[in-house]
């Protein structure tokens, strides 16, 4: 863009919330299949969230390692991954050390979704009210 050209008109449509809305759709996608599948071939995911965010529930000694945020592979070895889209979590279960754990995790809470087997990587706001997903454009 040159410096004499002026900046785009702001759009009264919401691009912006639609396109995240539609790539956590594309995760929960991916989630709800391995749920139900498993994980096929040499697929994997890293998934990193905030576990600052409300209602994220992990083992105090993890929250204390990872007050912020934290990456979890789904990988080898995971069980009871579940998404559940009306209450907007993933609940899932990983061994931390040799310690078997339980991880609930808002979606609100996600950060980073990735998939390296084949080369797909999403990045996500947490900064948006759970209602702001949803929200239509005022006519």
């Amino acid at each position: 863009m040159k410096d004499d050209e002026p900046p785009p008109p702001e759009s009264q449509l919401p691009y912006d919330t639609w396109t995240e809305q539609a790539m956590r759709h594309v995760m929960v996608r991916a989630l709800q299949h391995v749920a139900e599948s498993g994980l096929p071939g040499e697929h994997h995911f890293y998934i990193s969230f905030r576990t600052d965010h409300p209602g994220v529930v992990m083992p105090p000694g993890l929250k204390a390692k990872y007050p912020q945020e934290m990456t979890i592979v789904l990988q080898h070895q995971f069980w009871n991954l579940a998404v559940d889209e009306e209450a907007a979590l993933l609940t899932v279960g990983l061994t931390f050390g040799g310690v078997p754990s339980m991880l609930r995790i808002p979606l609100a809470a996600i950060t980073g979704f990735a998939d390296p087997h084949v080369r797909l990587g999403l990045r996500f706001r947490t900064d948006l009210p759970p209602a702001a997903a949803e929200a239509e454009p005022e006519p």
